[in-house]
């Protein structure tokens, strides 16, 4: 049995984008949209079992028509090429209020047999081509349905999180304990596992997370631990193997050095529980996502032509279709030579430059001219300071004002 296993597509993110001139989009959106084609693609031409998504279809709550049809569009594609889709709901999926339908909810009143929602912390059994599957599903949890409760009032954020993983773990419990071991089983959970590491930026992390340990997700019980809400790929334990698909696309510089993908894995199922999958079983697909670059340019104070060397250093980058942000670090004797429009033109090839920013290291100081020991009182000293700064009369004179008070403050003490 050939799963597919994939997590926050976002379809929604448009920061760093252009408008496409030939369809009036986003660029990022497309950017997200190519590489959802590319597992789909990949799905149909692998004559996967399952396509798994662990939750975070889109960036809002609420998406727009647009993002609602493109999501869509790649779903009825699985479907119509007779590959069954599971859908978990995300954190990004779930609305503030309890009652309002999910994001994913319309696909209930859609007629694709093929497509379940995972809404519910329950076990689902999906038939695929390769026969069934049982899914533990560990949808986000609605904060404002527990919070509802009477045991909950009056408890921290904290408190309500350890409510929420200690709740958690044992219906995981509970659920592993019922699967028949005859057939392959896999958790599903758009969760925080305590051992996930997460990249340096997240921007796209709603609120305080639960956390729960990874020993009450790898039981004996599954074959596979699937999760998503983390966008960084990695395994966090094997036998049973738990892994992050991570996100389809890169969505800040904190994702800059990573790899982003989906995960394959092979299940032999006339093998008992617990024997089903090896590493060679697992495998991490790359996607062509968006590059993300910094880079970093240190000028000397005796440099003759910054700009040049900025445009030598950035030519040493491969920044074609990047998404780039440039650090210049400088002495501010230089500031006053640097040509925002020529640096910008040696980024002309880049998709979108994100920031330019200058880091002065050094600035000189004012210095009075000759020396504190020539019998000058403080006040003096600070009337020749700020004449030396130009100081405007007015504002000499309060200051000198100013000044001269806590000069005799100082004595009295």
């Amino acid at each position: 049995m050939r799963i597919l296993h994939f997590a926050d597509v976002h379809i929604g993110v448009e920061n760093y984008s252009r408008t496409d001139p030939d369809t009036g989009l986003s660029t990022r959106l497309h950017d997200f949209l190519e590489t959802f084609d590319e597992l789909v693609d990949y799905a149909i031409g692998a004559n996967v079992d399952l396509a798994l998504f662990c939750g975070d279809a889109y960036k809002s709550r609420d998406p727009s028509q647009t993002h609602q049809r493109e999501f869509a569009k790649r779903i009825v594609r699985l479907s119509e090429a007779g590959i069954p889709s599971f859908l978990l709901i995300g954190n990004h999926d779930t609305p503030h209020v309890q009652g309002r339908a999910t994001s994913l909810d319309i696909y209930r009143t859609l007629p694709l047999p093929m497509v379940t929602i995972g809404d519910n912390a329950a076990t689902y059994i999906i038939e695929t081509p390769a026969g069934p599957i049982q899914i533990v599903a560990v949808p986000w949890v609605r904060r404002s349905q527990l919070l509802a409760r009477d045991e909950m009032r009056g408890l921290s954020t904290i408190e309500i999180n350890a409510k929420i993983s200690d709740t958690l773990t044992n219906l995981i419990q509970i659920q592993a304990q019922r699967l028949d071991p005859h057939i392959p089983a896999i958790l599903a959970g758009h969760i925080t596992v305590n051992d996930a590491r997460t990249s340096s930026e997240q921007s796209m992390m709603l609120g305080s997370d639960h956390v729960l340990l990874r020993s009450s997700v790898a039981l004996p019980q599954f074959d596979y631990v699937a999760l998503g809400h983390i966008h960084k790929h990695q395994i966090i334990g094997r036998n049973p193997h738990v892994v992050y698909s991570g996100s389809l696309q890169r969505i800040d510089f904190g994702e800059e050095r990573d790899e982003k993908g989906f995960c394959v894995i092979e299940l032999d199922t006339t093998k008992p529980q617990g024997n089903r999958i090896n590493e060679s079983d697992f495998h991490f697909q790359t996607v062509n996502a968006r590059r993300f670059l910094t880079i970093d340019v240190k000028l000397d104070a005796g440099d003759p032509s910054p700009n040049l060397t900025v445009a030598d250093r950035v030519s040493r980058h491969a920044t074609r279709d990047a998404i780039v942000k440039l650090n210049i670090e400088m002495p501010a004797s230089l500031e006053p030579l640097l040509s925002d429009s020529e640096i910008r033109a040696s980024l002309s090839e880049a998709h979108y430059v994100a920031a330019i920013s200058r880091q002065i290291t050094e600035r000189p100081r004012t210095r009075l001219d000759g020396t504190y020991s020539d019998g000058l009182t403080p006040s003096q000293l600070l009337e020749r300071y700020l004449d030396s700064r130009d100081t405007p009369p007015d504002r000499a004179k309060d200051l000198l004002e100013r000044g001269s008070q806590l000069i005799v403050g100082s004595d009295s003490d």
